[in-house]
């Protein structure tokens, strides 16, 4: 008498898919403002666990189930810019929020399902092909629908031994080694018992770079200059994002630059705006400016600001020199829906959000010259392009110091910031440079080359900032060659992964 086959309980099931949840929810923990960075590896262990006993089709769940918690716990402050800023009602905001952290997660998903499908089963598959194959998912998000590159594993190691390798490998460098141990500790947690000294090779080899780390945090990669450090002056205005493009708030604007700036220009070298500080095109506040650089000249001080710029027929996000010294830069990676609407001839109206201020950016070229300041070379960029290593590490050569405007008041009181300064402390520790970051709200702060805070003011507050930054010079290996190393070597790893596979018979 033939008999069904057993079915896996629904309720067993269940419990796997909110495990993954969990352990996708913790993952923004091991990243700023938490700092709890060995949560990280737990994470990526848990998921290795989950995708190595199942097929490409239930990988591919548990992997957009892990995605979309890990994306709804640590970017769900997109909800305050749709909702408190773009002025979407509350039950249409909470959705949208949703709907965006879960289609994030179908990058993870797709991950999980060519690991299972393609990766796992191959000879290394289970440890360096997990991680190869999920630093190209951080790696592929950078760039797909013009990139989000948002919660990298590596970010959590800015303060940990293994930040010595930052200079050498970037941010995806340290990803891989966290993927790699996560997976390497599934695999010497579920061994049996006769094969745990053959499984615990792995983990003695992600040890091993771990301590190496302590060893290359004693490299000087680049070198101070003999030169006097430049004095800065950076004014936080703290203006609330709700007024900030209001029009009886303009004069109030202009005068809150004005007179904040008047009790720096005596005191520093450079005095610098955050992000469209002024809310206007440059042309329509041509006469202000003009007043501004006058000031800035009488006390021998240099000004940059963020301002919008419009040239022929299109605008952009640009960071200018308004005296002492040349250069203007426009933004080229831009915000979707905030700086352009994809798709704007379909959507644009139906919600405010795509109605904001200056919507419709374009985006600057990708060979621009540095902004060029009393003799010094500063390599600009603007708000969300501080988060992609391969272009600061682009714009960094042959610079004295990185440079950086936000306007993160998008963000509100939530841990956006925290996330989105420990982005420009990876730069600085990538590329060798000391960083300067100047916000509208904060983080207004100094960063050395080690991608250590110097300096920094209370966020949320009208203050100004001052302190010194050191030109350097010379390369790290990242700023050199960038990421391609790294990504090479994961797609090296997953071929030779392939290889193992048509070696040895697929397991059951």
């Amino acid at each position: 008498m033939n008999t069904l086959p057993q079915q896996t309980p629904p309720s067993i099931k269940f419990s796997q898919f909110l495990f993954l949840a969990l352990a996708g929810a913790s993952l923004p923990l091991s990243l700023a403002p938490f700092g709890l960075w060995w949560l990280g590896i737990l994470a990526m262990a848990a998921l290795a666990a989950g995708v190595n006993n199942s097929g490409p089709k239930h990988s591919f769940l548990l992997g957009w189930v892990f995605g979309s918690a890990s994306f709804l716990t640590g970017v769900s402050w997109v909800y305050i810019a749709i909702h408190d800023f773009g002025a979407t009602p509350a039950y249409l905001a909470l959705p949208m929020t949703a709907v965006f952290c879960i289609f994030l997660g179908l990058v993870p998903a797709l991950t999980c399902y060519a690991y299972s499908r393609w990766v796992r089963d191959g000879r290394g598959g289970r440890v360096l092909g997990f991680a190869a194959i999920w630093v190209l998912c951080e790696w592929l998000r950078g760039w797909i629908f013009t990139g989000f590159p948002w919660l990298y594993l590596g970010y959590g190691h800015l303060h940990t031994a293994l930040a010595g390798w930052s200079p050498v490998v970037g941010v995806y460098g340290l990803s891989f080694w966290v993927a790699l141990s996560g997976a390497a500790l599934s695999q010497f947690i579920i061994a049996p018992t006769p094969r745990k000294l053959h499984s615990a090779a792995p983990l003695l080899g992600c040890l091993l770079l771990f301590s190496q780390g302590y060893l290359l945090k004693q490299t000087e990669w680049t070198q101070a200059k003999s030169t006097t450090p430049l004095r800065i002056g950076a004014v936080q205005s703290n203006i609330a994002q709700e007024k900030k493009w209001a029009y009886t708030q303009y004069w109030a604007t202009l005068e809150l630059y004005d007179q904040a700036s008047e009790k720096l220009w005596a005191d520093a070298d450079l005095v610098i705006w955050p992000e469209a500080a002024i809310p206007a095109l440059y042309h329509n506040a041509q006469s202000f400016f003009d007043y501004i650089a006058e000031r800035a000249s009488a006390s021998n001080s240099a000004l940059i600001t963020g301002v919008p710029t419009r040239v022929e027929e299109k605008m952009y996000n640009s960071a200018m020199v308004i005296s002492g010294g040349e250069g203007i830069y426009h933004k080229q990676r831009l915000v979707p829906f905030g700086e352009f609407v994809p798709l704007s001839g379909y959507i644009q109206g139906l919600l405010k959000i795509f109605d904001l201020p200056l919507s419709s950016f374009s985006r600057g070229g990708s060979e621009q010259a540095h902004l060029s300041v009393k003799g010094w070379q500063l390599a600009p960029s603007i708000c969300y392009e501080i988060a992609y290593p391969d272009l600061i590490a682009q714009s960094s050569r042959g610079s004295d110091v990185l440079f950086t405007i936000s306007n993160d008041a998008w963000f509100g009181h939530s841990i956006g910031p925290d996330q989105h300064m420990q982005m420009a402390q990876m730069r600085a520790l990538e590329n060798g440079r000391e960083l300067i970051r100047v916000t509208s709200t904060g983080i207004t702060a100094l960063v050395d080359h080690h991608g250590n805070i110097q300096r920094r003011v209370p966020s949320f507050t009208e203050t100004a900032l001052r302190g010194e930054v050191h030109a350097r010079e010379g390369t790290t290996p990242f700023t050199r060659y960038g990421s391609t190393p790294i990504i090479l070597l994961c797609f090296a790893l997953i071929l030779c992964t392939r290889i193992g596979a048509k070696q040895s018979p697929r397991p059951s």
